[in-house]
Order: structure tokens, then sequence, then C-alpha cells
């Protein structure tokens, strides 16, 4: 397994677009905080939220090659669960916790940013677990956030605005890394 120095070096190497790094970041704190809450490694985790969408830029116009192409920037044991992130395209079914806990957090790091950047102070630090309830309510709010991904934390046996509570530690963690 690589360190996260040099997984973050991959990223950088891969990844040029500055919201791409940041929302990979994202669901890498969301991955850790979610890996210490179900008893799991933070740090092997954390490695697959941060290299899920490495290859992204690469297959932004295909997404059926989405995170196939990684395959041949990475070599790691926990690549099936990126691959499983892309399950609709790459038809690796998820079966594992940390194959569903990937595709919630993947989906709910979009969904609480956005409630932070419509904060007067546009700060994580400033939302409440209500909101982002609230929020995901509202269809028309991020709705690139897709509802269905998120859900998958309750195969995992956690309650939606349990999972809220979760990412949104994890993320408020990495606020200065996202600029939030």
């Amino acid at each position: 397994m690589v360190t996260r120095a040099q997984a973050l070096d991959l990223v950088k190497a891969n990844v040029s677009k500055q919201n791409v790094i940041f929302h990979m970041i994202a669901v890498e704190a969301v991955m850790r905080q979610l890996a210490k809450q179900l008893g799991e490694d933070p740090e092997r985790w954390g490695l697959v939220g941060l290299l899920h969408d490495i290859d992204y830029e690469k297959t932004e116009t295909t997404p059926e090659k989405h995170s196939l192409v990684a395959e041949n920037i990475m070599n790691d044991d926990d690549f099936r669960a990126i691959k499983s992130h892309n399950f609709e395209h790459t038809r690796v079914v998820p079966e594992t916790r940390m194959e569903k806990g990937l595709i919630a957090a993947d989906a709910v790091s979009g969904l609480i940013i956005a409630c932070a950047l419509v904060m007067p102070s546009k700060k994580l630090a400033d939302v409440k677990v209500e909101s982002i309830s609230k929020k995901f309510k509202d269809k028309d709010f991020a709705r690139g956030a897709n509802r269905e991904r998120i859900l998958f934390c309750e195969q995992l046996s956690m309650p939606k605005d349990k999972f809220f509570e979760v990412a949104l530690n994890g993320l408020k963690e990495s606020a200065s890394q996202i600029g939030l």
C-alpha cells in the first residue's frame, strides 16, 4: 500500500483541476472518519477515498472507463473499491463495507460542501447536521449529490443523519486543506 504522501504525489501527477483535488481530499476525510466509526483502518480507507477519482480527468468524457484507467496508474489490493464506486459502468458490484462506504462518501461530500458554500461564512464549521438533512430532502439543492448513493450508508447499518454527522466531522478536520 502506498503512503499518503505517495498517494498525494500520484494525485498531483494525474489531476490538474484544483476542485477535483479538493473533492478527492474531501472524500478521503469522510472515509477516514467513517472507518473510525466502523472500527476499520482509517489510513487504508482514507487512501481509497483520496485515490478514488485519480483517473477522472482522463475519463471525464468516457464515464464507462472511469476507475478502469486508474488500474494503469496504481496497483493496490483496495483497487476493487475504487472500481466499485463506478459500479453502474464497471459492473463491479459493491459488496464490502469499504466499497459501500466509498459510494456514500463520494456523494455526501458534495452535498455537505454545497451546504457550506451557501453559508454566509462559506465555512464547514458553521454547517449543522440539521441543515444537511434539510438540504438532502430538497432535490433542487446540489443536484449532483446523488441521494440514492448517499443512502448506501444504510447498507452499513448507519442511519442517514448519523452518517451526515460522521461525514461532517471528517470534513471539518480537513477544512483547511479544501479551503472551507
